[in-house]
């Protein structure tokens, strides 16, 4: 089996990839376990890092907007983890580049999945930002699709896209509709929930962070590894466990900004921490605002998909995985 991750060489790719590796198998077209030969990891650059220096990897650079590039990589794919995308605060701030790769990528990489003939099993990342405007408490399987952002709309537009291929048996797609993913290593980016990650990670290594929100804005997150647990359960369920829609909304847990913050205090040990700076940006509290402020997926539950039992889990297992990493290359805000 041939499979392909997209934004490989990213942080829920590499994550992904490792336990791609570590596994050795995944479901193939029948259902049944069959071993992975070949794992293609494609980005605008190479993939790397620990874990990855194996000769089942190849990594490929390349623009995902241009569809004989995507067609190559995708050449005998049994399965495709399409995750390359323009984060939210970036995809707002460029109109252009966000549609270029968040809608024309990903429609490259259906048509390339299309091509092959063969039915391939495609996994598609979606966001919370799909929801927007006067909202429940917590949204639900069947919340509508609101969008109040260019991201919002590019990755709602991904998820009609995947129900469509799929009900004309062009591939056996699912969207996944992530909740914020903490904690994420490497530095800062233009996501506008990139706060979340950053109150925690930085302090941690020792610097300084200024949070753009304030203390009590709240975000729904869920951990690395509960992501990845999730990416492996989806992929080897049949599409139409979840539901007409084909989409599957990952539960997370409810945190604030102050909350982060606190949890470093908890687990700081004998480190010397940075502290948080409060730096309100009404830009990006006004993108945070617009998202749900909880969830509640009675299908995710159902279909055995887990949360993290609370936050200090997440600073654990953070500090577990990833900190030493993330020290070779912690530098001031």
């Amino acid at each position: 089996m041939k499979v392909v991750i997209t934004g490989g060489a990213g942080f829920l790719g590499n994550k992904l990839a490792r336990r791609i590796l570590q596994q050795g198998v995944v479901a193939g077209p029948s259902g049944a376990a069959e071993p992975v030969s070949e794992l293609l990891l494609f980005d605008v650059g190479r993939a790397g890092g620990p874990g990855l220096d194996d000769p089942r990897v190849r990594t490929v650079a390349g623009d995902i907007s241009n569809f004989a590039t995507v067609q190559s990589i995708v050449q005998g794919a049994t399965t495709v983890f399409h995750f390359a995308a323009v984060v939210s605060a970036g995809a707002e701030a460029d109109f252009d580049l966000g549609y270029r790769v968040n809608l024309e990528g990903t429609r490259n990489v259906l048509e390339a999945c299309r091509a092959l003939g063969t039915n391939p099993r495609v996994v598609f990342t979606s966001s919370l930002a799909a929801f927007g405007g006067e909202l429940p408490k917590a949204v639900t399987d069947d919340t509508p699709l609101t969008p109040q952002t260019s991201y919002g709309a590019q990755k709602s537009i991904g998820e009609f896209l995947v129900r469509d291929y799929t009900r004309k048996g062009f591939l056996r797609g699912t969207s996944v509709r992530l909740p914020t993913i903490c904690v994420r290593t490497g530095l800062p980016n233009k996501a506008a929930s990139t706060w979340a990650s950053s109150v925690v990670r930085e302090p941690l290594t020792g610097v300084d962070v200024v949070c753009p929100v304030t203390p009590d804005t709240v975000m729904v997150v869920l951990s690395p590894r509960k992501t990845v647990d999730a990416f492996m359960r989806l992929h080897d369920l049949p599409p139409d466990a979840f539901g007409p829609g084909r989409t599957l909304l990952l539960n997370g847990i409810n945190v604030t900004a102050r909350d982060l913050e606190a949890a470093v205090s908890r687990h700081s040990g004998n480190r010397k921490v940075g502290k948080v700076v409060w730096q309100h940006d009404p830009a990006i509290q006004k993108i945070c605002d617009g998202w749900p402020q909880g969830i509640d997926s009675a299908r995710s539950r159902r279909l055995g998909f887990e949360t993290d039992r609370d936050l200090d889990e997440i600073v654990r297992h953070f500090i577990a995985d990833d900190l030493d990493e993330q020290m070779k290359i912690a530098r001031p805000a």
